[in-house]
């Protein structure tokens, strides 16, 4: 078999030893077994972040490999063809591989979201929650705004009960991304802040000429606690909660506004390109990779190897300071994977 390794330096997880079963992908993999690890003590470091601990490995079981028990082999990049030194190698590279911090990661998913499912307590069914997609962005400290008609059901319900959520994803065609929910009051904004607001919504919906009508009105979620879930059903899973506090205090990653635009031309223009990249960042000879997002530290891509398919952590060899940086950074991995004798 081969085990795919994943650290737990990326997952939230119980203080108590646990074992997990998870759905087969393909029919072919189950999670095995993953224990209990001792808290951080820096005060530095998130709730969340603290209980991440020391790094524990995670292992992914294949049928459809040879043993992991055979001995390994020394491999060149690109050459992964026994199957323990294909858990070695993911294993190793993905527990270095450098990475936003979680919350930094979910405060800067939401920042480059525009729409999300609101939850608000229903007036007409007691007791029921009740959903309605909804536009927003969110403000310098991480609220979203929100521009509501006073005639919908969603801003009748906020009227009697302030208290609601606001779930966004990174995928919505991908249930094993990253999922946040985020938990307030909604508070209407002051007639003062109206502008600067209305400015901020516009910035993002330059297509919302609605938000002059009479019958709308800007309102922001102040944030009470953020929870996070992304690897549903895959080995990738982790979880995480922060408070209003934490998720506010936290950065947004300047690189990735430019995430669509660089990875967008990356796999229309340069997709062997990047290919070779993660064939020669992890000594696996990957069939395809499609850039998913960039980030300061790196960028994530969705690779496939021997039929199956799986998101991979690529990290730049150093972070990148702007636009332009990671460009270079880009074409320096590039040069690397040439040198190595890999065909882009």
């Amino acid at each position: 078999m081969v085990a795919v390794g994943v650290t737990s330096a990326s997952l939230v997880r119980p203080s108590t030893c646990h074992t997990y079963f998870l759905p087969y992908i393909h029919g072919r993999f189950i999670l095995r077994c993953f224990s209990s690890f001792a808290p951080s003590s820096n005060p530095r470091l998130t709730r969340p972040q603290q209980r991440l601990g020391r790094s524990k490995t995670l292992y992914l079981a294949s049928a459809m490999e040879s043993s992991s028990s055979q001995p390994s082999q020394q491999t060149t990049p690109g050459d992964v063809s026994n199957g323990g030194n294909f858990y070695n190698l993911l294993e190793s590279h993905q527990e270095k591989a450098a990475r936003l911090s979680p919350v930094d990661e979910v405060r800067t998913m939401l920042d480059n979201n525009l729409r999300g499912v609101l939850s608000t307590f229903s007036q007409k069914h007691e007791g029921y929650p009740s959903g309605s997609l909804v536009d927003f962005t969110c403000d310098g400290s991480g609220s979203p705004i929100l521009s509501i008609s006073s005639l919908s059901v969603h801003m009748k319900n906020l009227m009697s009960n302030p208290k609601c959520c606001l779930l966004v994803t990174r995928d919505p065609e991908d249930k094993s991304e990253l999922v946040v929910t985020l938990y307030g009051d909604a508070i209407f904004v002051p007639e003062e802040k109206r502008d600067v607001v209305r400015s901020l919504y516009l910035k993002r919906h330059p297509e919302a000429f609605w938000v002059d009508f009479g019958d709308f009105k800007f309102m922001t979620i102040e944030p009470k606690a953020v929870h996070y879930v992304s690897g549903v059903a895959t080995a990738f899973l982790r979880s995480g909660e922060f408070t209003g506090e934490e998720y506010k205090a936290a950065k947004v990653d300047q690189i990735s506004q430019f995430s669509k635009p660089i990875s967008s031309h990356m796999n229309r223009d340069h997709a062997d390109d990047t290919k070779a990249i993660v064939q020669y960042s992890t000594s696996i000879k990957v069939e395809f990779a499609h850039m998913l997002d960039v980030d300061s530290h790196g960028f994530n891509v969705k690779a496939g190897y021997q039929g199956n398919t799986f998101v991979l952590r690529i990290p730049f060899p150093r972070r990148a300071v702007d636009r332009k940086d990671v460009k270079n950074l880009i074409v320096e991995m590039l040069q690397s994977a040439k040198s190595a004798g890999l065909p882009t």
